[in-house]
């Protein structure tokens, strides 16, 4: 836990979930360039409305929490973090309304603060979403590291709010100012997208946050082709299930088997479930969670779990969720229960497992990426 040094004061912020060595602080300089510049308002002793987008740990909302605050967010981790912080601050949790991605955020706004996320289709949706909410007082600030900044990004805002300009950069972090321009009508999200599933006629559905959006990517194409069936696998999850494509298709192959699809994005959850009800030839059980890896789910109570994991949580890489969801999926797992997982080769995710369960077999493998199976001895 460090402590973050504002104009609004001094906070202590964590990052979530809590990790033993963390080396990554809870915010970076576009939080602290944000909020430096909002201060000059603050100090006319408003309290303002304020719609916070993409607040990863919480730094923001945090600091800002004096105000009406309500914050928008894709990630189940955000939630937890937000908590957290506040809690670890002394603030109630009544201070903010958190909506997730799939809820609407009607209401009048003083500012519009956003963190520019990844993914530039998914900031498309939120600015096609925001702007009928905007008003002619509504302020809009984006911030994000210079390095996330792209034309490309200033071309959204200028085609869905208005003229849009940059701030000098400050400790390689910029803000972007849009005017809200009321002669440009409000545009329908072009999200979600879909595509016909290879080899079969299922019709996938997916939010603007799934990755691979438009087609099936690569590593989940070799996966699908060698997913296991049998008998024995009565309780099959789906972990970090994306749109759910993996866990359809082993839901199709084992059709005995219950499915418990889990993402920690609201929006691949939602897509999970539109697909698995879309595919009107299968019948198995299904569940749908949105949640932090496996946490909380009955240990011993599943027979096999696929696992495609994330080897980054926002824009820092490393293997810290993929260790967490091999921890946990061992716990989970009932004896002889059965972990598949899929990775780039370079990641070595077999020396993890074998250090956990104390086997790895290969079940396939290409130029880029291999599939290893372990087994709950």
């Amino acid at each position: 836990m460090e402590i973050l040094n504002v104009p609004q004061g001094e906070f202590k912020l964590a990052r979530y979930p809590v990790r033993k060595k963390e080396l990554l602080r809870a915010w970076d300089a576009a939080d602290e360039y944000l909020l430096n510049h909002l201060h000059a308002d603050e100090n006319e002793g408003k309290i303002l409305k304020l719609l916070i987008i993409n607040d990863s740990f919480g730094a923001l909302s945090t600091a800002l929490a004096k105000h009406h605050i309500t914050l928008w967010t894709d990630s189940f981790l955000t939630t937890k973090a937000v908590n957290q912080n506040f809690s670890g601050n002394g603030i109630a949790a009544s201070h903010i309304k958190i909506k997730n991605s799939i809820e609407s955020v009607a209401g009048e706004y003083d500012y519009i603060l956003i963190k520019i996320p990844k993914s530039l289709a998914f900031l498309e949706e939120q600015l096609a979403r925001i702007k009928p909410y905007i008003s002619p007082t509504t302020k809009i600030i984006a911030a994000a590291m210079a390095k996330s900044i792209h034309t490309s990004t200033l071309k959204l805002f200028e085609q869905y709010i208005g003229e849009t300009k940059t701030s000098l950069a400050k400790k390689k972090a910029r803000l972007i100012f849009s005017q809200n321009d009321q002669d440009i009508k409000v545009q329908d999200s072009p999200f979600p997208k879909s595509f016909i599933l290879e080899g079969t006629d299922y019709n996938i559905i997916n939010h603007a946050s799934v990755f691979s959006r438009e087609k099936l990517d690569i590593g989940t194409r070799f996966f699908l082709q060698h997913l296991p069936q049998s008998d024995k696998y009565k309780t099959i999850i789906d972990l970090a299930c994306g749109n759910g494509v993996v866990g359809i298709l082993a839901a199709k192959k084992n059709t005995s088997a219950s499915v418990l699809f889990i993402d920690e994005s609201f929006m691949a959850v939602e897509s999970a479930r539109k697909n698995f009800a879309n595919a009107k030839d299968i019948n198995n059980k299904a569940e749908f969670s949105v949640n932090d890896c496996l946490q909380g789910v009955a240990k011993n109570s599943a027979d096999l779990i696929l696992n495609n994991p994330p080897f980054h949580q926002n824009n820092a890489v490393g293997d810290e969720v993929a260790w967490q969801m091999f921890s946990q999926s061992f716990a989970v797992l009932k004896p002889e229960g059965e972990l598949w997982v899929i990775g780039n080769r370079h990641l070595a995710y077999h020396i993890k497992l074998k250090k956990l369960f104390s086997n790895c077999e290969t079940i396939a493998a290409n130029k880029k990426f291999v599939i290893l199976k372990s087994i709950k001895k």
